[in-house]
């Protein structure tokens, strides 16, 4: 059987975003968002699971897996490549989820974005928020926007991550990049030390709990430059999940909070390409104007749509609207289009 080592060369070798060791089945990659196994390879046995496992975990992350069941850890592999790696059980088996952090920053425009994105992103303050399913690739936009305001603005820049995946270098800013369970033990935790550290903008990896959410929304009120994750799809979704994820008691005055502090929902999903082999990101861009910050207010998120359709002069864009003009162009094709469509009923008369 291959070492970790050498399983782990094939997926950089291949191109492929993903690895995927678990018992039964031959190591699998994931390429252009397909899965595929390596070839040559036979299923795994427990103990070649376990022994993959053991190779790459560190002493935290496996002392972390025999104790709650999951680790989460970042990898080096050789000077040319980086894992986010999260090591499991199942069914009383080791497995593991290995994904390629790419070794080079995108720009932005290489990402898809428009130019009224740079403008965001040197905002005094507010919470801009990139939000998407598992593997759109919101950890890269992310990196994308860092490194645009780290080469270009003096600016000191607080990372919080989980666990640390693209490394920046200090360019005209000052960069502290902390990891969940190294540098600091949770989000909420590190968002409050944050705010003692001086930074100009904080860099949240996923508001993934009431208190992390509410220490995101305080800091981008009280002079910051928030930016963070959420795993939803759409602009008026994620008001939606952010409002809802509060007592009720409580929503009324995080909708006020929220319409005075959001300033961008960038909601994203990465598509196979069917021009050629890779992938394209579809977005949706939602800039928050007097409109949309009355009906967050008003508790009308319901027409947060309609008013990014009217507003495509800001740089707005609803899915699919780019999903469509993504098809025109030939780069997905219809059935990729409807399937991550918003209203895939109304979209299907137009993709002719």
């Amino acid at each position: 059987m291959a070492t970790a080592k050498e399983l782990l060369e094939h997926c950089v070798r291949e191109g492929a975003s993903d690895l995927h060791v678990t018992v039964g089945r031959p190591p699998v990659l994931r390429k252009h968002g397909r899965l595929i196994d390596l070839p040559g390879m036979t299923a795994m046995s427990a103990a070649e699971t376990e022994a993959f496992v053991r190779e790459i975990a560190p002493e935290r992350g496996w002392k972390e897996v025999g104790e709650i069941g999951s680790a989460d850890f970042a990898l080096h592999h050789s000077d040319a490549a980086r894992f986010r790696i999260n090591i499991f059980k199942q069914k009383g088996c080791f497995g593991a989820a290995c994904r390629l952090i790419p070794s080079k920053l995108l720009g932005l425009d290489e990402i898809g974005l428009p130019d009224m994105v740079k403008e965001l992103v040197t905002r005094p303050r507010g919470l801009l928020l990139v939000t998407g399913p598992t593997g759109s690739g919101k950890t890269t936009t992310l990196a994308a926007m860092v490194n645009f305001v780290n080469q270009n603005f003096d600016r000191h820049i607080v990372t919080i991550e989980d666990p640390v995946e693209y490394y920046h270098s200090h360019g005209k800013s000052v960069l502290m990049q902390r990891e969940l369970h190294v540098d600091v033990p949770s989000f909420s935790e590190g968002m409050r030390r944050a705010l003692r550290q001086d930074p100009n903008i904080i860099l949240l990896g996923e508001m993934r709990d009431l208190e992390t959410i509410q220490a995101a929304i305080t800091a981008a009120e009280t002079g910051h430059l928030v930016l963070a994750t959420l795993h939803t799809t759409g602009a008026a979704r994620t008001v939606d999940r952010i409002i809802d994820a509060f007592p009720t008691e409580a929503q009324e005055q995080i909708r006020a909070q929220l319409s005075v502090s959001l300033i961008a929902v960038i909601s994203q999903s990465l598509l196979p390409r069917s021009d050629k082999p890779g992938r394209v990101a579809a977005f949706e861009i939602m800039v928050m104007t007097p409109a949309i910050e009355n009906h967050i207010r008003k508790n009308e998120t319901f027409k947060i749509p309609s008013a990014i359709q009217t507003s495509r002069k800001l740089g707005m864009i609803l899915l699919d609207d780019h999903l469509l003009e993504l098809f025109k162009a030939g780069k997905i094709d219809r059935e990729t289009a409807l399937k991550t469509a918003q209203s895939p009923k109304d979209l299907e008369p137009k993709l002719t």
